[in-house]
């Protein structure tokens, strides 16, 4: 199976693109208070390096990580020793009893692996309904249509201390698709070098309508917003928060 977010662009994404993960931590956690979840297990869809599992355990809750990127997963098991990490797709992976489950950073997006398909993610969200306890939530957000002018191309670029990386984006229908260059420095028999690879990463965008639809369809209570707390979402990104109701008493 090919690998997704291998260890250069892991250890990039780790260390230069953390913001997202870092500044929605504090309002999912007021989320989490704002409905009476203040401990249990939350499990970390996408989890990426455990940036938002070691602020869920600081504030004592127990987090299940899950996510497709092996690289990703060492650097969660080493920053997050006394949370659980598994390598596996989130749309196959076993979902246990929890209060909460989370997903940060457009995760449901990923065309990583054929599993991810318009059923599949319906049917993710009932897994997640039947997992979450009575009043538990499901934290999430997605990429939306509008990511790039459609028939355009648009190019950046990014450096830190000892990398570089380069993103083309290209929007065609309901598909984003990111091609990506890693630049990493590295020291090999006293000489540095920049070891270079290649990824391209493809993200079947979705309008926030649709999805609080489906999430209601399945039985959650829905609120959609543009932020997480004081953290602005990017443009065209939405968030939900998809509320079990107690007792599973469906309006």
């Amino acid at each position: 199976m090919v690998e997704w977010y291998r260890k250069d662009l892991a250890y990039i994404h780790d260390v230069g693109h953390n913001d997202y993960a870092l500044k929605s931590a504090p309002g999912i956690l007021s989320i989490l208070a704002k409905h009476n979840i203040h401990d249990g297990l939350i499990v970390d869809l996408g989890c990426g390096s455990g940036l938002s599992a070691l602020e869920f355990t600081a504030a004592r809750y127990r987090v299940l990580g899950i996510d497709i990127s092996e690289s990703m997963v060492a650097l969660a098991r080493t920053r997050v020793p006394n949370a659980e990490f598994r390598v596996e797709s989130l749309f196959e992976a076993d979902i246990p009893d929890c209060h909460a489950v989370v997903s940060i950073g457009e995760c449901l997006n990923y065309l990583f692996d054929p599993n991810n398909t318009r059923t599949k993610l319906i049917q993710l969200f009932q897994r997640v309904y039947n997992a979450l306890a009575p009043a538990g939530v499901f934290i999430f957000d997605v990429a939306e249509l509008g990511q790039v002018a459609q028939g355009t191309i648009t190019k950046s670029f990014t450096e830190g201390e000892d990398w570089i990386v380069l993103v083309e984006k290209q929007e065609e229908q309901t598909v984003l698709t990111r091609r990506i260059i890693t630049l990493r420095k590295l020291k090999e028999h006293q000489e540095e070098h920049y070891r270079r690879d290649d990824e391209v990463h493809r993200l079947r965008l979705y309008e926030a309508t649709e999805v609080a639809e489906q999430l209601r369809q399945v039985g959650f209570q829905v609120q959609v917003m543009r932020c997480y707390g004081n953290y602005d979402l990017p443009n065209a990104h939405a968030a939900f928060v998809a509320c079990k109701l107690p007792n599973d008493e469906r309006i």
